[in-house]
């Protein structure tokens, strides 16, 4: 009579079967793609088994599914520039030219995008002037009307398409279906009695009042130590005061307030004689998005975030990463 084998001797060689075949069968569904009758017919076993393969190889951790995406990097920017603090939301969009016109274009529309899931009937948008806000408005493409009111920030600085507020808020309020209010007061005052004096002009007041009860701001965030700067086409004087701006600290502007690089209002004269929302008053806003883009705007990005004026940033891969650098390196910060 023939003794019987182990089973010791039998059990790991057909534990030895099992896993190769898990392995094949995971192989041939997760790389090659083959369906789980395919892989039944190639293995030369049922269509359950293949199944209980399949279900035994995820149990116990043979496969790690990870996808890849042409986004990753700029969701990656997006939570770094999170981390640093002072906003709650990134938009980051490829930086798809050297150009900064183009790499603007791109910019706005996203921010467009980004507005237009925002609003509903009956909202109120204010918005700064500046090249940013007016690429923002050529980005909107809206699938419907929306019954909105479009409202100046700040007041007006005529000359240049993009530095006059009137112009851009009649502009978005067209192409979204709404009205606009215009501000008939200059963004600087001659001094700071004139600035009381325009504040209580009911025409003014009442625009600033509706200002201060928008639901959503789109802001530009300006450069000032950059010869690219637009800050100097606000007022005629600001660029023979460069060497006093400079002295005063300032590194960025946002709604004219000269900032320094904490993001605090610089102690420089045309500050006070501002035509303008305060920040606080700024502050109050419930949506406040920002749209810059450029490497002269990654350090004034930076002092905005750092003076926690915003909740959305809208920029690109590029001046995100500067921007991510300059905080790494512990720039723009005295």
């Amino acid at each position: 009579m023939a003794n019987a084998k182990p089973k010791s001797q039998s059990a790991p060689r057909e534990e030895i079967v099992i896993a190769r075949q898990m392995h094949q069968a995971l192989v041939l569904h997760f790389l090659e793609g083959l369906t789980q009758a395919q892989i039944a017919d190639h293995l030369g076993i049922s269509h359950a088994t293949v199944n209980r393969l399949i279900k035994r190889g995820r149990q116990l951790g043979l496969v790690e599914i990870k996808i890849k995406s042409p986004v990753e990097p700029l969701v990656e920017i997006e939570e770094q520039l999170l981390a640093l603090g002072g906003i709650r939301r990134a938009v980051v969009v490829p930086t798809v030219s050297d150009n900064p016109q183009i790499a603007l274009q791109s910019v706005g529309e996203a921010a467009a995008r980004l507005m237009l899931e925002q609003i509903a009937d009956g909202d109120t948008i204010c918005i700064t002037g500046g090249k940013g806000v007016s690429a923002v408005v050529a980005g909107l493409q809206p699938s419907r009307r929306f019954d909105i009111e479009v409202i100046p920030a700040t007041g007006c600085v005529q000359g240049k398409h993009y530095t006059d507020v009137n112009h851009v808020a009649t502009l978005m309020a067209d192409r979204l279906g709404g009205h606009s209010f215009q501000i008939h007061a200059p963004l600087f005052a001659d001094s700071e009695a004139e600035r009381k004096m325009l504040l209580g002009m009911r025409s003014v007041a009442d625009v600033f009042k509706r200002a201060r009860d928008a639901k959503i701001a789109v802001v530009g965030i300006g450069s000032i130590l950059s010869d690219d700067s637009s800050y100097y086409d606000l007022h005629p004087s600001s660029s023979t005061d460069r060497e006093a701006i400079e002295q005063s600290g300032a590194s960025c502007e946002l709604l004219a307030h000269l900032l320094d690089d904490c993001g605090r209002v610089c102690g420089y004269g045309l500050n006070r004689r501002l035509v303008s929302l305060t920040l606080s008053e700024f502050a109050s806003i419930p949506t406040k998005i920002g749209v810059a883009s450029g490497p002269s705007k990654a350090g004034p990005i930076l002092s905005v975030m750092r003076g926690n004026h915003l909740d959305t940033l809208v920029t690109d891969q590029a001046t995100g990463a500067r921007i991510l650098e300059l905080a790494k390196e512990g720039g723009e910060r005295s």
